[in-house]
């Protein structure tokens, strides 16, 4: 009777199970893929916060909290209605939707900047009043400074414009064009450029980019949503080719003058990570000749344009990469740090200006990620790194005298955090791979408080499971880090086709400590259908180290290919993974390693999916293309050796190349150079372009793209 009994409980809990599962919801792309109607509900919640010097304030729509660091106890600060209320008694017929892109520019003063209706405002909340406004009607990429409450934009001609406290505009160029372009991002966002207008502590000069194009080819994208398709060409410097002209302005708003910085010859010259001094007086620069072997640190006389000195110079024999711009010590304007990975590993070193020595502040065999800021009680620099682990994000203080380092987080995950004005306090908002997301603020002595804890979106969802380990990479010293979705439901008994997700190129990786070890969307989706997948991070990758990332040089998509075949050798000693039903997938640098191993390693890959594929290196740009590869004309061995054009004899698995028509980072000529060698080689890819659409697809567009990509798995690997 009891051994009855024991069986109909065994019974009663595994129905128990199976009805469990059977009532867990399925996901759909609407629901993991970032164009998805359902996405913005999938995603972990979150809370925002800003400083307003050392204190704590939630933004939400309709209010502002200041936040009790040590209790966590919230109290309004004002509200939308409140807002609106002090503008329109202000006399200003303008309306602030919410209070989310809130600034606090001085923590001295009761002053938040809103936006309304073509209108930026600086409000202050204990007098209740605008005491400043300035229309935003007409501007493109504006930059507002708060010391001088100027701003610098583009006028509808695109001519560079300025305009200060009273509203009084200058227009400072006269030949803006499409060719001439000015204060935006030049040398196509290489060397960690990502605007073109730099303003002085004291918001009373302007450095600016310019950019002559004229000299450099045109790539003919079309328009084909004219009723006669137009020609819309862009500049397009391919490796080895002729690159743009860029130099730098320097405008003054007291004198109205702009003086341009002496700089040696700026043909075949790289000018990036613009910082200015203290006093506003020096402007420094990283300098890079085209080979991007030689970097120097110079300084300019910001009045004059005049070359003050060269401070600091580096070569290597492959390449130096300059990504930070200097940051001076608040409390010794005569220091500054600067990073580098002259030693090998990015790290920090401090610049004695009055000695015009450096030293270095921080070692090891890790990655310095990101510069914080300062605290300036402690004389410490804030920064984050993964020296606890290649996979992790965490925060550390070092004294600037004394090198000791603080750890200012829990020590595990991924931490994305903010400083107070003083650094005395951290806002930190963190993952872990168990944990989707929490804010806490920490103060330097990693007293932490928890703020907000979010809720695991997918609770009610069938998950898979997500797993990340290492294997040795194909020099059988170096541990790569992988990582493995498991099939919903997975049954270590059965066979599973298995998806090899890859990238693999410099500037990027897909594993991290986050929640889910960072897994992407379409990947839950696969496994939710019965897929295995596996994501590598190969040597060429980022943040480990000189060596590991210089390991392709001059010879892209050799080195990763060795190391993702040593994770399809891993993949096949796993009983429960179907080595006769292995695909891959990738975009961009992942799409040219997705062809790279199908066409070299036919055999193994049975379906492939290559979305914006590059296919020779001599179709690339010239920034980009020629730190990892040399020209063609310097390294033709390289770019021979590396092309695919050869290789499409070599097709055999099933293969769908994809595309935006109008890419123009991955230009369509790449795409179509491969369709051609396949007609020509007899071999039979599939391809699809999606029209209007750049080099990623934008919006509801991605769904349709992730469906397609699924749909081709379905059909050809299942």
């Amino acid at each position: 009777m009891m051994k009855i009994k024991f069986v109909l409980i065994c019974l009663l809990a595994l129905f128990s199970h199976m009805d469990i599962n059977a009532q867990a919801k399925k996901f759909t792309l609407e629901d993991l893929n970032f164009g998805g109607n359902n996405y913005r509900n999938m995603v972990p919640a979150n809370k925002y916060y800003t400083w307003w010097g050392d204190k704590l304030i939630r933004q939400d729509v309709e209010e502002c909290f200041l936040v009790n660091m040590k209790t966590g106890k919230e109290n309004t600060l004002f509200t939308l209605r409140q807002i609106n209320s002090w503008v329109k008694n202000s006399g200003i017929s303008h309306t602030v939707r919410h209070l989310l892109s809130t600034e606090f520019h001085d923590a001295e003063k009761p002053l938040v900047s809103v936006y309304g209706d073509h209108v930026m405002m600086l409000i202050d909340f204990k007098q209740k009043k605008v005491v400043w406004a300035d229309s935003t009607s007409k501007e493109n990429s504006r930059e507002w400074v708060a010391t001088s409450k100027a701003s610098v934009y583009l006028n509808d001609n695109q001519q560079l414009c300025v305009l200060d406290a009273q509203g009084k505009e200058r227009q400072l160029t006269t030949d803006g064009s499409r060719e001439i372009v000015y204060g935006q991002s030049v040398h196509r966002n290489e060397f960690g450029i990502e605007k073109g207008t730099f303003w002085s502590p004291d918001g009373e000069r302007l450095a600016f980019y310019r950019m002559d194009q004229t000299m450099v080819t045109d790539y003919p994208q079309v328009n084909i949503f004219t009723r006669v398709a137009s020609y819309e060409p862009d500049k397009y410097p391919m490796a080895g080719e002729t690159s743009h002209v860029v130099t730098v302005g320097v405008f003054d708003l007291k004198t109205e003058k702009t003086a341009y910085l002496k700089t040696a010859n700026p043909v075949d010259r790289y000018f990036t990570n613009i910082a200015w001094s203290p006093d506003n007086q020096t402007i420094y620069m990283f300098e890079l000749n085209r080979d991007q072997n030689d970097c120097q640190l110079i300084s300019y006389d910001a009045t004059t344009g005049e070359k003050k000195e060269e401070l600091y110079q580096e070569k290597h024999d492959k390449y130096v990469e300059p990504l930070h711009p200097i940051m001076f010590l608040p409390w010794d304007s005569n220091k500054f740090v600067f990073q580098s990975q002259r030693n090998g590993y990015n790290h920090l070193y401090i610049y004695d200006l009055s000695k015009k020595t450096y030293t270095q502040l921080t070692d090891g065999n890790w990655v310095v990620l990101d510069v914080l800021g300062f605290n300036t009680k402690e004389k410490s620099i804030l920064y984050q790194s993964n020296e606890l682990s290649p996979i992790q994000r965490n925060t550390f203080a070092v004294n600037v005298k004394n090198g000791k380092k603080t750890l200012l987080d829990n020590g595990k995950g991924w931490h994305t955090p903010t400083l107070s004005a003083n650094g005395t306090f951290i806002l930190d908002k963190y993952s872990e791979p168990q944990v989707p997301r929490v804010i806490a603020v920490t103060n330097m002595k990693n007293q932490s408080k928890t703020l907000f804890v979010a809720e695991n979106p997918w609770k009610d969802y069938q998950v898979p499971e997500y797993s990340c380990g290492t294997i040795k990479a194909a020099d059988n010293v170096t541990d790569l880090y992988y990582r493995m979705v498991k099939p919903v439901n997975f049954d270590p008994s059965k066979k599973y086709p298995t998806i090899v997700y890859v990238y693999g190129g410099p500037h990027a990786h897909n594993v991290d400590a986050r929640w889910n070890y960072c897994s992407r969307g379409w990947e839950t989706y696969m496994a939710q259908k019965g897929y295995l997948l596996f994501i590598l991070d190969n040597r060429g990758s980022d943040n480990r180290g000189r060596e590991f990332e210089q390991a392709t040089f001059r010879q892209l998509g050799q080195i990763e290919m060795q190391d993702q075949m040593k994770g399809v050798e891993f993949l096949k000693t796993l009983p429960y993974v179907d080595a006769d039903r292995m695909g891959v997938h990738g975009w961009s640098f992942g799409g040219y390693m997705t062809i790279t191993l199908m066409t070299n390693h036919p055999d193994v890959f049975k379906v492939g999916v290559a979305g914006g594929p590059v296919i020779d290196w001599k179709w690339y740009e010239v920034m980009y293309g020629e730190r990892y590869m040399d020209t063609p004309q310097a390294n033709p061995e390289g770019y021979e050796k590396t092309s695919l054009i050869k290789q499409a004899k070599n097709l055999k698995g099933k293969l769908q190349i994809i595309t935006g028509y109008n890419d123009n980072t991955v230009v369509p000529q790449h795409c179509l150079s491969f369709l051609s060698a396949c007609v020509e080689a007899g071999t039979q890819p599939d391809f699809f372009a999606y029209p209007g659409e750049p080099h990623n697809m934008m919006g509801h567009s991605s769904v349709h793209l992730h469906e397609r990509i699924s749909d081709y798995f379905d059909t050809y690997l299942k």
